[in-house]
């Protein structure tokens, strides 16, 4: 099984669940004409249990499906990528240190050093896939998130085994001290090309979060290619917001039901 989200070529499209717990959402996703989801484990509630029966789905379908995993450390890395997940969007790395921890907890020899799960979601039970196979799945994706992360930027991003970067606004406009003022959309922006720099330096992709499509155009012309859409909460919550209030709103020229009928 091959990962799409590996040298994809052309600009990828996914949307960040951080409500939804039905796996079937992924088939809802995919056949909307979106490339990927990303789950979020950071800031929201699902179990791992949850995350497990989504990736076996996910798998299936062909869809690849990412996760971020609370902590970028190996427990966390480990057990997601064990119960199937084949992409991993990983906060809070500051230093090359932590990088190539990831690294070593995703890949196998020669590229890391995980841990043997002989037989299960991971090798779709086949006990006898290769590992350079098993390597070839894994797609690792690491935040940057403060000051820190972009003193150390080359050498986080320069890290072998690191297939895409990012950063996290809002924690960064926070740790910068530009968040909710009007400076934090330049702030965040200007950091969005120093990295996107950082990473052509070094052959590697750019993801990144948006709110609207308008608002990613320009980052896609930019260089970004794994990009992610809004959530299933902003997405429920704008649709049901748009019909309450076209609903309530008065209409000109309308008439009651009554006089309508009469």
């Amino acid at each position: 099984m091959s990962n799409p989200l590996k040298a994809p070529g052309r600009p990828l499209v996914g949307t960040w669940i951080n409500l939804v717990r039905n796996p079937a959402v992924l088939t809802l996703l995919k056949s909307s004409g979106l490339d990927y989801a990303r789950v979020d484990m950071e800031h929201s509630s699902p179990s791992v249990e949850t995350v497990a029966d989504m990736a076996v789905l996910a798998r299936a379908l062909g869809f690849p499906l990412v996760v971020r995993p609370p902590a970028a450390d190996r427990e966390w890395v480990t057990r997601l990528l064990d119960v199937g997940v084949t992409g991993l969007h990983v906060p809070q790395v500051d230093t090359p240190e932590i990088a190539r921890t990831v690294v070593e907890a995703a890949y196998y020899a020669p590229l890391g050093m995980r841990g043997m799960a002989v037989n299960g979601p991971h090798n779709d039970f086949r006990a006898d896939t290769p590992l350079a196979e098993l390597n070839e799945q894994v797609h690792i994706t690491v935040m940057l998130e403060s000051r820190e992360a972009f003193e150390n930027l080359d050498a986080i991003v320069g890290t072998p085994g690191i297939d895409a970067v990012t950063l996290g606004p809002a924690d960064l406009a926070q740790e910068l001290g530009v968040r909710g003022t009007p400076d934090e959309a330049r702030v965040v922006n200007e950091h969005r090309s120093v990295l996107i720099d950082a990473a052509r330096r070094h052959g590697k992709d750019v993801a990144m979060l948006f709110n609207t499509v308008e608002e990613a155009r320009p980052w896609v012309e930019a260089g970004v290619t794994l990009l992610a859409i809004a959530s299933d909460v902003a997405v429920l919550q704008a649709g049901y917001s748009a019909i309450a209030a076209g609903l309530r709103a008065p209409v000109n020229g309308s008439c009651t039901p009554s006089a309508a009928l009469g």
